[in-house]
């Protein structure tokens, strides 16, 4: 290091901070060369003339790219300890040790310009408020962020050019190891390969990542050691959610060497944070992809069907797949009030419909009410057997013969516009060849025209080619009336699961709109087909199911009496609940809940509970429940489980409240107590 000379004593009189930083972990761990170097340049520093108690080294950057200053807790105190003037000098091998981006060395450049820093590299000393030190310095943070991007450009470049052939080493998905010649093979563990095989097996069966989860409750699933992916050893555990979908969406395990599934873009947050995030890139955009390239445990065909179900049961795109459950209308009903899709939940286990979103916005109209499931359920039903009867379907197979005929003399229309465009294209060919090749002014002017009849071809070979497309191939007539006969059966068949009976009328049924009257009973089901038509159908709700109004007469004038007392007197009586059936103390207990009835006091005049002791007090009652924990309040515990306190209440002249007075077995509390008299017996 050179240029001493810049160096004067209000530098030295404050610190020299020594910047440490490599890349990476493998640096800090292989390259300990270039450690002991920056930790020597603390001694460079004591050379230059500070002294040793001045010099603070700033090593929390070890193993930190230099791209970004998000992170890096080393550069962000570098950066705070300038700005507050305590530097006098910074001390580095290299410009490009404290930043490769040039934002960040710009604002630092400009804050020791400011606070009259040095910057001391292997080259010299710099003084920022020297024009050309400045701009050798901003040349040199350049430079690095150019050799950044070459050396990444040309890494890049390299890895794509052996991926490409299929010789790059990549982590294997378990269930694959490498040779002793470097090719992908199938793991020689029987048991992991037969645990991989039997998550394709089961996704297959249950066509949901949650299904193959419960599918392998009770048994274990491999994974690499603490999660590296270039580990040999083999730990076994819980099979989770998120590594079905790793594996399910995993290209290797169809045989395919893929390169390129995911690409790291930089992000800014609005704190102005700069971060680094992996996306996932469509398969369509993946740079590298060989099939055939190992051994495969699913056919390609199957990993893409598998894919595609994947992407139809994710609900985070607006999907509803079916479900488990017994609501037929699970993720395709409408709130016909707001027009917000409803959800399904099962209080006391009977399904409901109703319209969480509106309710979540207080948007809630008069039309968003909550109606049970299986009123509306089985009027969709009834009528999507109706509509798949064997005459119905006669006539909806007689319309698509005509509609297919209409369609054929339009295809016909299209053959024969094509075969036009052809035998054009042949003349024009042929007087191209007919031309002198000498006279081209006159070949330039055919051939143009014979592309131009060639570029007629190719349009009306796709317009034909996106005709037949359109035209959905129709089934046998006899297979469809089979199937119309067979159907009612096939739907109340015991072993038809739910979800079945979701997949069934999903195939006719797009969505359903449900449109409640504010002040009635009866419910409008509007019926979208996915053909486009639609139907309106109306159902009552059931009729409310109320507790008949002489039983909770009955319980009124019970009401001193306990809640065993008076199911006797009830079922003696004759009553029945509101869903016919016999009463009981829950049932009770729950008419005095809704009609406010207070149950029994079941305690002495002279005792009172805890709760009643706190209320009184004006404090928490767990502070009662403390006392009498410790001792300090006495108390004992009922036939109930609840605690009984014994108190009496002494009435005073010019109070605004009773006066409680508590038996207390210690006194500590006591002071407390008449703290606690005083101020609930202050004159009004």
């Amino acid at each position: 290091m050179s240029g001493p000379s810049k160096i004067a004593r209000v530098h030295l009189e404050r610190l020299a901070l020594v910047y440490i930083r490599q890349s990476s972990l493998a640096q800090v761990r292989e390259h300990t060369e270039s450690t002991a170097r920056q930790y020597a340049l603390a001694d460079e520093a004591v050379r230059l003339g500070w002294d040793a108690a001045k010099v603070l080294v700033i090593d929390a950057d070890l193993g930190m790219s230099g791209r970004s200053a998000a992170g890096r807790t080393g550069f962000k105190e570098l950066v705070s300890r300038v700005c507050l003037g305590e530097v006098g000098a910074i001390v580095g091998l290299e410009v490009s040790r404290l930043a490769r981006s040039s934002a960040d060395l710009q604002r630092l450049l400009e804050f020791c310009s400011l606070t009259d820093t040095l910057i001391i590299d292997a080259d010299g000393v710099y003084d920022l408020r020297s024009f050309n030190d400045r701009l050798l310095l901003g040349l040199k943070g350049t430079m690095s962020e150019a050799e950044l991007h070459l050396l990444a450009g040309r890494l890049q470049a390299s890895k794509r050019a052996a991926s490409e052939r299929g010789t790059l080493r990549l982590p294997l998905p378990i269930g694959y190891v490498y040779d002793a010649d470097g090719q992908t093979v199938l793991d020689p563990d029987e048991e992991v390969r037969q645990a991989v095989a039997d998550v394709f097996s089961a996704f297959e069966a249950a066509g949901s990542a949650c299904g193959v989860v419960r599918a392998f409750v009770h048994r274990r699933f491999p994974k690499r050691a603490h999660g590296i992916a270039w580990s040999d050893e083999i730990i076994w555990g819980r099979l989770t959610h998120s590594r079905v979908t790793e594996l399910l969406a995993n290209p290797t395990y169809a045989g395919a060497y893929v390169f390129g599934r995911h690409r790291a873009r930089r992000m800014v947050d609005p704190d102005g944070t700069i971060r680094t995030k992996m996306l996932a890139i469509p398969q369509e955009e993946w740079a590298v992809v060989l099939q055939g390239h190992h051994p495969a445990y699913i056919r390609w065909e199957t990993f893409l069907a598998n894919t595609q179900r994947l992407a139809a049961n994710c609900t985070h795109h607006g999907a509803r797949p079916p479900r488990e459950g017994e609501a037929l209308l699970q993720g395709i009903v409408m709130c016909g009030g707001c027009g917000r899709r409803m959800s399904t939940f099962y209080p006391a286990g009977k399904a409901t419909y109703f319209c969480a979103e509106s309710r979540a916005n207080r948007m809630t109209t008069p039309g968003c009410r909550t109606v049970l499931a299986r009123t509306v359920d089985d009027a969709v039903a009834k009528r999507l057997l109706e509509v798949v009867a064997p005459d119905q379907i006669a006539l909806a197979l007689a319309a698509a013969e005509e509609v297919s005929d209409r369609r054929a003399r339009t295809t016909r229309a299209l053959e024969l516009q094509i075969e036009r465009a052809r035998y054009e294209a042949v003349r024009a060919e042929r007087a191209f060849h007919h031309c002198d090749p000498e006279n081209r002014l006159v070949g330039r002017s055919l051939e143009q025209r014979w592309e131009a009849k060639l570029a007629a071809v190719v349009e009306a070979e796709a317009g034909l080619a996106a005709a037949l497309h359109t035209i959905a191939p129709l089934p046998p007539r006899e297979n469809l009336e089979a199937l119309a006969r067979n159907l009612p059966q096939l739907w109340d068949a015991p072993s038809t699961s739910p979800r079945d009976r979701k997949r069934m009328l999903r195939t006719l049924v797009a969505d359903v709109t449900l449109r409640s009257e504010p002040a009635g009973q009866a419910i409008h089901i509007g019926i979208h087909w996915r053909s486009g038509a639609a139907d309106v159908i109306v159902v009552h709700r059931r009729p409310p199911r109320r507790t008949p109004a002489d039983a909770v007469a009955l319980v009124k004038r019970m009401a001193e009496s306990s809640n065993e007392e008076i199911v006797p007197a009830l079922i003696a009586a004759g009553f029945r609940s509101g869903t016919g059936r016999p009463f009981d103390v829950e049932k009770v207990r729950w008419i005095r809940r809704v009609h406010h009835i207070r149950p029994p006091r079941l305690v002495a005049s002279d005792e009172a509970t805890a709760c009643e002791i706190a209320r009184r007090l004006g404090i928490s009652s767990n502070a009662i429940y403390y006392w009498i924990h410790h001792g300090h309040l006495k108390a004992y515990r009922g036939p109930r489980g609840r605690w009984h306190v014994p108190c009496r209440l002494r009435s005073r002249r010019a109070c605004a409240s009773e006066w409680l007075v508590l038996s207390t077995s210690s006194s500590k509390p006591k002071r407390l107590f008449h703290e606690v008299q005083y101020e609930a017996t202050v004159p009004t």
